[in-house]
């Protein structure tokens, strides 16, 4: 089986924590530190997170514009975009320029997003969307995109957005539109984000499934792919991993929880995360991931320390992934 391509995460929601923490302005040192060591290390692709008001971060679109101007090779994601919080017309525009600018190195990861509390409800309130609705919100989000990405004088009629002989220019640099991956979970067990994901999808992200897991939900959504006439030679199956290195478990464990519970206050992973640990336990979850069918792995370092993860990440763990 091919090795996976490895992504990383640059996690701008841990640097507004860490600035937050010790009273400063963020800096953007760290994202170009990290960009800049990604590419030349020969890896695939680098992601952002998105969240509003609930957990505090760089607004990402920005955050790869300025990323984009620091590289040229390294893929440019969003892990995940929460698209239902945006106007779809201004959110196509913005892509799409970032796509050109970036010379077609944009790939969209995206999910319905969270409203499972008093925090995350006031992302979509304070944009004055109703929380309730945010699924058919998100359909209808990307379905809009894909249109204005790759058609002229669209026009829709949906629930929650009309458009009428719409052409939008510039489209993306890449024919086709840029690539939409669809945040895919077999816990959550709904048949409809199976659906959504082969009808609409380019491809799948998850991010907390076991590996066990994932395989099963990568079965799935396969199966629903191939049962709408399509072909799944370019649908891509993409895992997002949160990982710490650590020669001490204890204390890897310790770390990973309170940098994680500063950055959603509940634990909500439970025991689906990790590993915390050494290198070699690293490598051989990422190794079971591709087994069950992840062709990108992205990592996530549950660190207040990004910079030491990184450089053990790129000793240790990397050359295991290299051709």
């Amino acid at each position: 089986m091919a090795k996976p391509k490895i992504g990383l995460l640059i996690g701008t929601r841990g640097i507004v924590m860490s600035s937050q923490r010790d009273n400063t302005v963020p800096a953007p040192d760290l994202m170009i530190r990290l960009a800049e060591e990604a590419e030349n290390s020969g890896l695939d692709s680098i992601w952002v997170g998105d969240s509003l008001v609930s957990k505090p971060r760089f607004e990402p679109i920005t955050a790869l514009s300025y990323l984009a101007a620091r590289t040229s090779s390294v893929k440019l994601g969003t892990s995940v975009l929460l698209p239902a919080l945006r106007n779809p017309v201004t959110l196509a525009h913005s892509l799409a320029t970032l796509d050109i600018l970036s010379r077609g190195r944009v790939v969209i990861g995206a999910g319905v997003g969270g409203a499972f509390n008093a925090d995350q409800k006031k992302d979509w309130t304070s944009v004055d969307v109703d929380p309730s609705k945010r699924a058919k919100r998100f359909t209808e989000t990307v379905e809009i995109l894909k249109r204005l990405w790759t058609e002229d004088h669209v026009s829709y009629s949906g629930s929650h957005f009309s458009l009428q002989d719409v052409t939008l220019d510039p489209k993306p640099a890449r024919n086709d539109g840029i690539p939409v991956l669809l945040a895919t979970h077999n816990k959550t067990g709904s048949d409809a984000q199976i659906l959504r994901a082969a009808l609409h999808g380019d491809g799948i992200i998850g991010i907390t499934d076991s590996p066990e897991e994932f395989q099963t939900v990568c079965a799935k959504v396969d199966q629903a792919v191939l049962a709408q006439k399509k072909t799944l030679d370019t649908f891509q199956h993409v895992y997002y991993m949160t990982v710490n290195l650590c020669d001490d478990v204890a204390f890897g464990e310790a770390e990973a929880r309170d940098f994680l519970m500063s950055y959603y206050n509940v634990n909500h992973w439970g025991n689906s995360w990790g590993p915390w640990g050494k290198a070699q336990d690293i490598v051989s979850r990422i190794k079971e991931y591709s087994d069950a069918g992840a062709d990108t792995v992205i990592i996530r370092f549950a660190s207040w320390n990004q910079n030491e993860q990184w450089d053990r990440f790129a000793k240790q763990v990397l050359p295991e992934f290299k051709d």
